[in-house]
């Protein structure tokens, strides 16, 4: 039997229950924005990392990601199919994948940051502008850019 002490500590203070719950409700603002385009929140966060990246490793953009290389691997290759970004071999070491916008996936790009930019603003003014630099900084401290 739980303690209902426990149950009402977990409800009260529980960081990773309320990161994620506020994690899913930004996701599917962004998700909305971007449905038409037919891209999600996450394949947008991709593209524009690739954007500021001179073609990655696969290995490189898991790590920057948080996430197995094998997860990363599968998130690209839809991404490839749709002709958004091209996965090549390193021209030094044919193991090492690299990864590249292509001029399709730039285009898509273009056309979703301007939808993320306002509903990026939008989601700014749910927070009190007082507290957004302290929110960054707690982001930041728990996974570092």
């Amino acid at each position: 039997m739980l303690d209902p002490n426990l149950i009402r500590e977990v409800g009260a203070s529980c960081v990773c229950m309320r990161v994620q719950r506020a994690g899913r409700a930004i996701g599917r603002r962004f998700d909305q924005a971007f449905r038409d385009l037919k891209l999600n929140n996450w394949q947008f966060t991709l593209l524009m990392w690739l954007a500021s990246t001179e073609a990655p490793s696969v290995n490189d953009m898991a790590t920057q990601m948080a996430m197995d290389r094998t997860t990363m691997t599968r998130n690209l290759r839809v991404l490839e199919r749709r002709g958004l970004l091209a996965i090549q071999p390193d021209t030094r070491d044919g193991r090492v994948k690299r990864v590249a916008l292509t001029d399709p996936g730039r285009s898509l790009l273009a056309q979703a940051a301007q939808r993320w930019r306002a509903t990026n603003e939008a989601v700014k003014r749910d927070i009190p502008a007082a507290a957004l630099p302290g929110m960054w900084e707690a982001l930041d401290a728990i996974a570092p850019t």
